[in-house]
């Protein structure tokens, strides 16, 4: 996890993300979350299991944004210190203790289900309003 506390004018400032970030032209998510990791970790990744999709309406200035949730087993590089804040390995059982986006905190219990996700967090003006969630079997 990433507490993002470099840039005063993030949308994430203060709080703690998993890493990943925006595509390029032409990546597929898996490529996406790959490189995302190595640029924001120094670490490689050649294990990930797709978990989930998350879909953020209007999140930030009324775009929508999306989001692939994957687990990833990291496969060797040099851990690194990453542009955005401070990076550190949380114990599953302490996530729900960092300062996160309310969202957060309902779909991470759900990475350690069996099967697949598709949520949908609805926000207004950084604020949590409500979700709705699908399951799939695995």
């Amino acid at each position: 996890m990433v507490q993002r506390t470099k840039r005063a004018e993030d949308i994430h400032f203060g709080k703690w993300n998993g890493l990943g970030g925006k595509f390029e032209p032409g990546e597929t998510p898996e490529e996406c979350a790959r490189r995302e990791i190595k640029e924001e970790s120094g670490l490689d990744v050649e294990q990930l299991t797709w978990k989930g999709l998350l879909t953020f309406p209007g999140f930030a200035n009324d775009e929508d944004w999306y989001a692939f949730v994957f687990i990833a087993i990291p496969s060797g590089g040099v851990l690194t210190e990453p542009e955005e804040g401070y990076l550190a390995w949380i114990d599953n059982n302490k996530l729900l203790d960092l300062n996160l986006w309310e969202g957060d905190r309902h779909f991470l219990p759900w990475i350690d289900q069996p099967g697949f996700f598709s949520g949908k967090f609805n926000y207004k003006e950084g604020r949590f309003i409500d979700y709705e969630v699908a399951f799939y079997p695995a």
